[in-house]
């Protein structure tokens, strides 16, 4: 049997993240992952948004390990020439009514250490407008730390970094069980078993069913999950903004059908919200995007945008976020059950990991070393 110091299960931007920070501390470090490729999961699907911490409750760890990772985010992506942009946000009221939801909204983000009082400013509707004459608004909220980075590139760097400090990444290896020892634990994976002092589930969707399919684990410390489809739908043509457009109302399961730009200029909305079935698999996931869900889109984007073409949407990708609460359930925190949690040393599952994980990945995977030790 091979043994290494850690073994990370899932090399999506989180698991290299936690590969990397492991390896960089000198332990002998293994990251496995199920598919052909890194990234293929959550962390390829998503907006590419750097958040700025706006929303997370005030103590949560989302809330904390996004202005921290925002920060480390930033910092390593211009020294490993990641690219990227600090384009800032605009989040959006319709009418007058809402205005209180922007100054609630920037309350909590100064409470959350949002790069103290000047990183979000409260914008009259004329204010708005000059920055962006195309939207539709009665007033709006700026952040201007909030950005958007290359995943995949960023994913890359994490692999360069962990692989230059001794640490392995091994494709197509899927984890079948984790059997927890009292010095060491047990990794068993297609066609080859591993034991590590350390074991992190950070297999992101499969989360939460490698936490069932761990022996020795309590079973309060295995969730079952649920699964969220967010649909994208991209703009033909160029759209008229350089800055991204949030409505200020967000979805209990996300942040409503926002605008969002790639590094190259191009525009898509979404994500929307569509619950899949209690029971289904990860293996099961269905990523198409179904053309009548755009239908939808338009009106919520004219909200913000009147002058949006009929016709102007075209299907764009899907992603699946881990949920840990059902659809009428406020969204939960990041879980991190380490030994402190679940008394197993050695042992760090994560669960739930969904936005802003992106913006998280360093901050998280300082925490989790942490908790390693």
């Amino acid at each position: 049997m091979d043994r290494v110091d850690a073994v990370v299960v899932g090399a999506g931007v989180i698991g290299l993240a936690v590969g990397r920070a492991l390896a960089l501390r000198g332990l002998e470090t293994l990251v496995l992952e199920s598919a052909n490729a890194i990234g293929t999961g959550t962390s390829s699907r998503n907006s590419e948004v750097i958040h700025a911490g706006l929303y997370y409750p005030t103590g949560s760890l989302k809330a904390r390990l996004c202005v921290a990772g925002k920060q480390a985010l930033y910092a390593y992506c211009a020294a490993r020439g990641v690219a990227h942009r600090r384009c800032g946000k605009l989040v959006v009221v319709a009418d007058a009514a809402q205005h209180a939801k922007l100054v609630a909204l920037q309350a909590r983000a100064r409470a959350n250490g949002v790069d103290g009082d000047d990183d979000t400013q409260l914008l009259s509707r004329d204010e708005a407008l000059a920055m962006e004459p195309a939207l539709q608004c009665s007033a709006a909220l700026w952040s201007p730390s909030t950005g958007i980075v290359d995943s995949h590139g960023l994913m890359l760097a994490l692999q360069a970094d962990l692989e230059a400090a001794g640490g392995l990444v091994a494709l197509a290896s899927p984890v079948e069980r984790v059997v927890c020892g009292s010095a060491r634990h047990r990794v068993q994976a297609a066609g080859t078993e591993v034991e590590a002092r350390f074991v992190v589930n950070a297999a992101g969707l499969g989360a939460c069913a490698l936490a069932q399919r761990t022996e020795g684990l309590a079973p309060a410390f295995q969730p079952r999950g649920r699964f969220s489809k967010g649909n994208y739908f991209s703009l033909s043509g160029r759209a008229p903004f350089s800055r991204l457009i949030y409505p200020v109302a967000p979805d209990t399961a996300g942040l409503g059908v926002h605008l969002t730009l790639d590094l190259g200029g191009q525009a898509r909305f979404g994500p929307d919200v569509q619950w899949l079935d209690e029971g289904t698999t990860e293996q099961a996931l269905d990523y198409r995007v179904d053309p009548r869900r755009g239908d939808s889109f338009y009106a919520e984007v004219r909200r913000y945008w009147p002058a949006l073409p009929d016709g102007a949407l075209q299907p764009a990708y899907s992603g699946v976020r881990p949920k840990l609460g059902g659809p009428h359930e406020a969204a939960s925190d990041f879980r991190i059950d380490g030994p402190a949690e679940h008394g197993v040393p050695g042992l760090v599952n994560l669960l739930g990991i969904e936005s802003p994980g992106l913006t998280a990945c360093l901050a998280l995977a300082a925490e989790v070393v942490g908790r390693t030790e």
